[in-house]
Parts: structure tokens; sequence; C-alpha cells
């Protein structure tokens, strides 16, 4: 559950209570933490509708044996719990002896959450600016502390030492008395080093990392954080290496710290686990991560897009997400952060930003202002992404006497940025038929590239099935490996760069480029090696991934090319 959208939370806890007759008291935005609060109520009755569904499917008859059937039936074929059930119902045995194999057996998932690290606007009350406390991204983290989910929160975005440091006030996040923690930490990064690095920031505020989310740079949906030219194999690889010593590592400067704290310090060292996602598409490739690189789980996210029975997705956009092609799936600059931001090409929120721009106001009314960040016209921060801040830009723009070629440029970059904090959560509106008087009615969508090569409506039954490889969901015949998918974005990526880089180009340019192109070799190098000895575990045929990884090395080469003339001119 994303923890940006408090507006969004409080209206589907309403929703929510009123399909379940349930009372429901508002939380109105006038209380100065409502934020909090609002999060707090939405994860509490989330936690109990949770728990009432569970206890019913434990509790069924036998009018729903097949029900209970079904849900093990669709378990990965080499599931021992699985195995276990159809040995024990193959006895003949009756309804009593399946809802003790079920209460003995099954527990109920997690219900994890995810801040945004750098989301964290300041806030302000009667025009007094709040303490640190109050921020979107601190007031988020209470809201998950306070709530009764014994879950795990997913830092995403990067470093926030501010928000690290409040991590610190709230038991939960350290060891009870039994060793075990109420509330765990995942933190997704893109490289060994950024895990190394934040979580020994972590560990000496005493906050165990429990699970190390390892993203692809690129070839993933929402914000793109693009590496240096490191590829998701070599990372992988370096993980898989490390992982006791990174272990170990971390283990070290927590215990330091729970002494010093006088907290409680467990015996035993606690599981960190290590996933990874990021384009994957057959079932091959998912058992292939898992089992070469030593890893806990692995994440699908786009595919379930597709999905109308566990995503909220609207009728126009699922219909635009059914005929996307590589494309209508780009990297594109409107994300208000300023980070590269994966979009689904003519999505309504899209539609939306281009009538304001033809009409010449460009940019949102911001009625959110969750991204409210940018601090150069006042202190309290305006997004990019509206009207107000556009306008002050453009009348910039107007003074500064510019070619037309160079104005164009530039106002380009200005309004090309979309009000995604809103965008991205009006289709759980629309689909459920809640008013979006104040967001209206645009939407916004950032599935990764893979997604092309999802082509129809699914379902979740369907989706299992296709990732545990008992049918194949993919129609098309001329999908990468996700591994030369990965790369062969990196390399229209660091292309992209250099063009940008053409009109000015400089030594602290070079030294990235150079260091991009050196990364990206070293890539190659592994994956030729990869593909030789396991290609067939990946499902594909070995001559095609080599032939397909000459072809980007050639691709590279040329850039490299590109680069020494820049270097040429520059010294010229």
């Amino acid at each position: 559950i994303s923890l940006v959208d408090d507006m969004l939370i409080e209206k589907m806890r309403k929703f929510y209570c009123e399909q379940k007759k349930l009372p429901y008291v508002a939380i109105m935005k006038s209380d100065i933490d409502h934020r909090a609060k609002r999060i707090t109520s939405y994860l509490n009755l989330i936690q109990d509708l949770a728990e009432q569904k569970f206890e019913e499917f434990k509790s069924s008859t036998l009018s729903k044996a097949d029900e209970i059937k079904n849900f093990f039936q669709h378990l990965p074929d080499g599931a021992r719990i699985k195995h276990d059930f159809f040995s024990l119902i193959s006895k003949n045995v009756g309804m009593a002896e399946i809802r003790t194999f079920v209460n003995e057996n099954l527990t109920p998932g997690s219900i994890d959450v995810n801040i945004m690290t750098k989301v964290d606007k300041d806030n302000y009350h009667k025009n007094e600016k709040l303490p640190v406390e109050f921020n979107d991204a601190h007031a988020a983290l209470r809201g998950f502390a306070n709530s009764k989910l014994n879950s795990s929160i997913v830092l995403s975005a990067g470093l926030n030492m501010r928000l690290f440091s409040y991590f610190e006030t709230f038991d939960d996040f350290f060891p009870d008395k039994t060793g075990k923690l109420k509330k765990k930490v995942i933190l997704k990064v893109s490289d060994y080093r950024s895990a190394l690095v934040q979580g020994k920031i972590l560990a000496k505020k005493g906050i165990w990392i429990s699970e190390f989310r390892i993203e692809s740079g690129l070839n993933c949906g929402g914000h793109a954080f693009a590496t240096e030219g490191h590829l998701l194999g070599p990372i992988l690889h370096e993980f898989k290496t490390n992982k006791t010593e990174l272990t170990k590592t971390l283990h070290d400067i927590w215990i330091s710290a729970l002494a010093a704290k006088e907290k409680f310090i467990p015996k035993h060292i606690p599981t960190i686990k290590f996933s990874a996602q990021g384009g994957l598409g057959t079932n091959n490739e998912h058992e292939f991560l898992l089992d070469h690189f030593d890893l806990d789980s692995i994440g699908w996210g786009s595919p379930f897009m597709l999905a109308p029975d566990v995503t909220n997705v609207d009728n126009t956009t699922l219909r635009m997400l059914e005929d996307a092609k590589e494309k209508d799936l780009f990297l594109s600059d409107i994300s208000p952060l300023g980070i590269p931001f994966n979009s689904l090409a003519g999505n309504t929120k899209d539609q939306e930003k281009m009538a304001l721009i033809d009409k010449g106001r460009p940019g949102s009314s911001c009625p959110k202002k969750y991204v409210s960040l940018n601090k150069e016209f006042n202190e309290t921060g305006m997004c990019t992404a509206s009207r107000e801040y556009q306008h002050l830009k453009i009348k910039e723009l107007d003074a500064a006497q510019l070619s037309a070629e160079e104005y164009n440029k530039r106002y380009e970059n200005i309004v090309v940025k979309s009000c995604t904090c809103v965008g991205l959560g009006t289709s759980a509106l629309l689909i459920n038929n809640i008013e979006t008087r104040i967001e209206g009615t645009g939407v916004s969508a950032c599935p990764g590239p893979n997604l092309a090569y999802f082509s129809k409506r699914t379902n979740l039954e369907e989706l299992m099935n296709h990732i545990y490889g008992r049918i194949n969901l993919i129609s098309r015949t001329d999908r990468p490996n996700l591994f030369i998918k990965e790369l062969q974005i990196y390399i229209d990526f660091l292309s992209n760069k250099l063009i940008d880089a053409r009109t000015d180009f400089n030594a602290k340019q070079e030294k990235y480029f150079t260091s991009f192109i050196e990364n990206l070799n070293s890539g190659i190098i592994y994956y030729r090696e990869l593909f030789t000895t396991f290609s067939n575990k990946m499902g594909d045929a070995k001559e095609q991934l080599l032939n397909e990884l000459s072809i980007c090395k050639s691709n590279l080469e040329r850039l490299h090319t590109e680069l020494q003339g820049f270097k040429n001119v520059a010294v010229g």
C-alpha cells in the first residue's frame, strides 16, 4: 500500500466502511496530525478486513471445499505444503481433517506499505512551519508505526537521513523480548554499494534491514533510478558473492547499536532476504533468478495491471495497456521529482495536460501538493507540474531573449511535467465510482517496458499459472531475454544522454560517460559467459542470445566512437 496520498486513503477508508457497513468517522484536514491518523486508521481497517476474510477461509464448510482446493492448486508445484495437502485429501478425509490442516499450516500474509523517502514535504499550520515529524514521509512512517500491522515498510527513492533517524522513536522496529520484529524494513536498491551504505546507516540506529529488494535501474515500472551502466545480472552476482559478509557487517553494527540503546539483543542473527524485480516475463527467467542468484523471491509488477480482479485500473487505461507496444511505453521527463519516469503514451492525464497547454494555461491546479518540493520562488515550496510554478518559469523565459529554438526547448522542459501524485491514484476512484471533484478524471499510468509483451486482459489465476509455468500469456515470439532487454534500454538511455551533451560537453560528463560505457562493457562480458553456460536454463537459444549480445556490443562501440568525437572537439 502506497502511503503518499492520504486524501485517497481517507476516501478509500470511507468506501470500504460503507461497503462493509462499518462505522466511519471522517478524519478532517483541520486536525494537525490528520495525515498520520488517516494512514493508521486505514491500515487498521485493512488488517481487520483481511483477518476476517482469513478466518472465513479457515472455517470453510464442505460447500467451500472446492475453494480451499483451488487455493492449494494455484501454489507452485514444488511447494511442500501443496504436496502435503493433496496427499491428505487423496485419503478421502472429511472436512474436519481439512480444517485442521488449514489451521495448522496456513498463516495470513503481511500487509506491507511503501514510502518514497524523498517525498517528504514540509508542512504548515496557520502559516507556521510545523516540526519535521509532520513532514509528509515522517507522518506516513508514524501512521504505519502506530498501526497494528505486523508487517514491513518498503523504503524507495534513496537516502533521507532525517527520516532514517525518525525510525528510532518507534519501539516496533526494535526486537521484542523474543527477538522478533513487529515492524520490519525492506530497502529497495539498484546496486550493492547503495545497499551497504544505507544498511550501515540504519544498523547504526538499531534498525535491521529484513530484505534488500534489488530492482533493475531501467527495466521496471514507475520512477527509474538508472545506475551508471551497472546491469542487473552483475549486480545480483555481487549480492550473491557478498551476502554472508554483508549480513555479518550489518549484524555487528546493529548489535553495538542495540547495546548502546539498552535494547534487547537477540541470540541469533535475524534473516535478511534478498529479492529482485524488473522486467521478468517467463517462468524460466523467474526460476533462473531464484536458483542462480540464490534469491528468496522475485517481484512481478506491471503484468498485474492487466488483471482487473487485483488492480484498480480504469477501463480506458486498461484498453491502452492491452494495446501498448514498445513505442508506447517510454522513459519520460513528466515526473515533478526530476527523476526519469516510465510512462504510457496517450494516458488521460497527459491528454488533460496537453489540453491546458493548448489553451495557453499550462500546469496543474495542484490540488494535493504532495510534490511541492521546489523552493525556487518561495519557502513553502511548489510542485514543478503546478500552474503557479510553470507560469513563473515561463515569465522568466519570456524575459530571457532567447532564440526561437532555445526558447521552445526550455518551454517544453517546463510544461512536460505532469501531476502524477493525483494521476496515479485517480483510477482507484473511477473504478469504484467514488467522486473525483478534486482530482478530476485524468489517469497517469507507469508500467515497465516489459508490459509491451503482455497484450490481453487477464486475471490473478491466469497470472499465477503463467508465473509458475503452467500456461503462457505471451503470444509474441520476439520478446527479448530480460537481461538483453535491460541492456538495450541502457544503451538507448546512454545514446539520448550523449545527444543532450553535445552542446555543452565538459570534463565531468566525459568521466560519467566513460565510466558508463566501461560498466556496460563489463556487463556484456559477464553476460557472454552466463549465456554460454546457462542459456538453456533461461529457456533461450544460446546462439540467439549471443547474437543479440553482439548487436548490443556493436551499438555500444558506436556510442564510444561518438564520445571520442566529443572529446576531440572539446580539446580542439
